[in-house]
């Protein structure tokens, strides 16, 4: 099986929400932040200057995550958020996922940012062993209010300076 990552295309923009909207209905509710970014992902991501990635496979999505830079005061704060990470459920363990994450760190060294943040759920396993493997650590609290079904916050230091 032969997939490749691509940046974001307008014509992708459904498939960033219908394979979100998806995981997030099996485990959880839909909540007002998911339809801000998911109903207009070129403003919630690509407008502030992240980005989202595609995983596709013979031309057709089955993975996405989008990176979205965080701000502070109005102000780029070297941070970024890894979010909306989703892989079609017949495509999941085909290490999509895990490459869409070593896209999003790439991405993010290239750009020279500090940290990706994340939150998560302790329920989402195999998400969260990814994570892991990649690096990422638990923070002690989550200090993301958005979303009711944040219980886990994680980050990924990328440059100390």
């Amino acid at each position: 099986m032969s997939f490749e990552i691509v940046g974001f295309d307008p014509r992708y923009a459904e498939a960033f929400a219908r394979l979100n909207y998806q995981w997030i209905e099996h485990y959880f509710a839909v909540e007002p932040e998911d339809r801000r970014a998911l109903d207009h992902p070129f403003e919630y991501a690509i407008a502030p200057g992240g980005e989202i990635f595609f995983a596709l496979l013979q031309g057709q999505v089955v993975g996405c995550v989008a990176m979205v830079p965080k701000f502070v005061d109005g102000a780029a704060d070297g941070d970024v958020e890894l979010a909306k990470m989703a892989v079609l459920p017949e495509n999941q363990g085909q290490g999509i996922g895990r490459k869409l994450l070593e896209r999003c760190i790439r991405y993010a060294r290239e750009q020279q940012l500090k940290r990706i943040v994340l939150t998560t759920n302790d329920i989402l396993k195999p998400a969260l062993k990814i994570y892991h493997n990649a690096g990422f650590m638990d923070l002690p609290t989550n200090p993301d209010t958005r979303y009711a079904r944040g219980n886990l916050a994680m980050q990924l230091i990328l440059n100390t300076d």
